[in-house]
């Protein structure tokens, strides 16, 4: 059983993790407005990976008793300067979950919530997975600045990248089913 608290932090990130999502569904019409598929193409793939978050969260809380109540998505921003301008936020945005997340581990270790600590180490591994991406990414798109060929073929690059669902956790972990 959850306590209130750590039910009410569960909660607050299940709209973070769909916020998220709404701001990566925005960020990819921008880039669909700039003729840009393959980054609106990445974007899509993240905000997939955000639901799939949220639905995890989603899960575990109903699994151990606690209510999920949804809250307010706060509207996201819609305008950007350029690509690198975008993928700045995202940064920025992935190192504030990343925060978020190891809040929620603080919490699960002070309550002592042995079961909520190893559900959320899945995160705290996604989130590093998550910072390097965007890295990458504000890295590539920072060398090259003023040159039109590499914005192009980072846009077919970009096109590539796929949601694929994370296997189950007894798969995932390493873990074997009764």
């Amino acid at each position: 059983m959850l306590s209130k608290r750590m039910e009410t932090a569960l909660n607050d990130q299940i709209n973070a993790e769909i916020y998220s999502s709404y701001l990566y569904w925005s960020m990819a019409a921008y880039f669909e407005s700039e003729g840009l598929p393959g980054f609106a193409n990445w974007m899509d793939v993240q905000r997939q990976e955000e639901e799939f978050h949220a639905l995890k969260f989603y899960a575990y809380v109903n699994s151990r008793g606690g209510r999920v109540l949804m809250k307010p998505i706060a509207g996201p921003p819609t305008e950007w300067d350029s690509p690198l301008a975008v993928f700045e936020a995202v940064l920025a945005h992935e190192q504030k979950v990343t925060g978020l997340i190891n809040d929620l581990m603080t919490l699960a270790m002070e309550e002592k919530d042995h079961a909520t600590a190893a559900m959320l180490q899945w995160f705290v591994t996604e989130q590093v997975e998550e910072e390097e991406n965007a890295t990458k990414i504000v890295q590539q798109l920072k060398r090259m600045q003023d040159t039109p060929g590499g914005l192009y073929m980072l846009d077919q690059q970009l096109a590539q990248r796929v949601f694929v669902q994370p296997a189950a956790e007894s798969e995932s972990t390493g873990g074997s089913e009764a």
